[in-house]
């Protein structure tokens, strides 16, 4: 069993997420923990205002959700009884079994999981610390269940798949697939909160990965001078289609001046997660990769995507690095000129160049028919190489040629010694 703990800003956030889920026919809400009424008797509204009631014993609070998803082997065919009664005992090994909780199995991924909203505000108006509750209290608990019902372990779950389950079940929207509107929603539900982002152009970095954009329309328009902003569907190719929909249209309000607030906190939270991105390519950067595509690749193995950025001649002119296990999104110039696009490509052609030199080393002298053969291929036009990869071509446009026009030393010296026998 994978389990994953998550604090979202708002109770209604949590909520709206699973009840838009229960509508479109992906998702059920099997039970309700000291709710006066039982699921099916209450709306959106009825169950928002359980959480709201017990969140005003205590105004003060910033952080008063907790919203988990336990997730569970496809193997596992658990019945809903059996669900709702590993959901009692994880609240319960939690410390939120006296909490209001909902719980809601979802049937939209290819393994069966639930998920658990609740409000760490108890009825004194005291508050359940929700600092390391997934390392310590949620890990303990899991454990324990894993025994008590024979379950496939997280450990066992985390080798198959490769990665943890995540809470969230973003994935690449489609257009025409599912509405335009959720599938866009359920994306920024994803990214806005958990991402730390400084920038717009960092914010659509993610986003992108997603088929969805942030735009704020062209300078001269009426979106752009109004402060306005939309968000898009982009198709494969990275072209915008269908009706952008408006930020101030979706439930959680992603405005222009929410998001800019946004930039200003995670502008001062970036430093600290600066050194642990700069470690890895550091490490990586010991046994350098042949080229910018197996950077990205061994970037790749570490849960970071590698966004390389070029103009429309193709020329590359910026590296930016979106870091999934601290959810960090850092250009390369911000971390360090030797991590910038420029400061990447000189230290993969040097390294590169420095192993080829060693390789040579190794053979015997070529023979003069081997020389000739090369000075042909150095004068052969430029043009014939510019069908190959981006990286290849920057390396022949801005490197140095090697000419063999002259008389290796040891062909002279035996020359010289032909002279003296006469």
């Amino acid at each position: 069993m994978v389990t994953v703990v998550t604090v979202p800003r708002t109770i209604q956030r949590a909520l709206n997420y699973n009840e838009q889920k229960v509508q479109k026919g992906n998702a059920e809400c099997i039970y309700a923990h000291d709710f006066l009424n039982d699921t099916e008797k209450m709306n959106f509204y009825d169950k928002l205002h359980r959480f709201e009631q017990q969140n005003s014993m205590n105004t003060r609070a910033t952080t008063n959700t907790l919203h988990v998803s336990l997730n569970f082997d496809p193997s596992e065919k658990l019945s809903k009884e059996k669900l709702i009664e590993i959901a009692k005992v994880y609240m319960d090994k939690i410390g939120f079994g006296n909490q209001p909780y909902l719980v809601y199995i979802h049937y939209d991924a290819g393994h069966p999981h639930i998920h658990i909203v609740a409000t760490n505000i108890k009825k004194d108006g005291k508050r359940i610390s929700l600092h390391n509750i997934g390392r310590n209290q949620s890990t303990k608990a899991r454990r324990e269940i894993e025994q008590m019902y024979n379950l496939v372990k997280a450990e066992d779950q985390k080798k198959k798949t490769g990665h943890e389950i995540k809470v969230v079940s973003a994935q690449r929207v489609h257009y025409g697939k599912l509405e335009t509107k959720k599938s866009i929603t359920n994306v920024l539900d994803h990214v806005l909160d958990q991402y730390k982002y400084s920038s717009m152009a960092e914010l659509n970095t993610v986003l992108k990965l997603y088929n969805v954009v942030a735009d704020r329309g062209k300078e001269e328009g009426i979106i752009y001078k109004k402060r306005g902003l939309v968000f898009r569907v982009l198709d494969e190719k990275g072209n915008k289609v269908g009706v952008p929909v408006k930020a101030s249209s979706i439930y959680s309000k992603p405005t222009l001046d929410k998001l800019e607030k946004r930039f200003a906190e995670n502008e001062k939270l970036k430093p600290e997660y600066k050194k642990a991105l700069k470690t890895t390519i550091d490490w990586i950067m010991l046994k350098p990769p042949k080229d910018l595509e197996a950077f990205r690749q061994a970037l790749q193995k570490e849960k970071i995507s590698l966004v390389i950025r070029q103009n429309e001649a193709g020329q590359i002119y910026g590296l930016t690095y979106i870091d999934h296990n601290n959810k960090t999104v850092l250009n390369g110039s911000d971390i360090g000129k030797d991590y910038s696009a420029k400061g990447i490509q000189e230290k993969l052609r040097s390294e590169n160049l420095a192993t080829d030199k060693q390789v040579t080393k190794k053979h015997d002298l070529p023979d003069q028919n081997t020389i000739i053969e090369k000075s042909k291929k150095v004068e052969e036009p430029l043009d014939q190489n510019i069908q190959q990869t981006p990286d290849k071509t920057l390396e022949i446009l801005t490197g140095t040629r090697e000419h063999h026009s002259h008389i290796p030393y040891e062909l002279r010296r035996r020359k010289k010694k032909r002279r003296n026998n006469k």
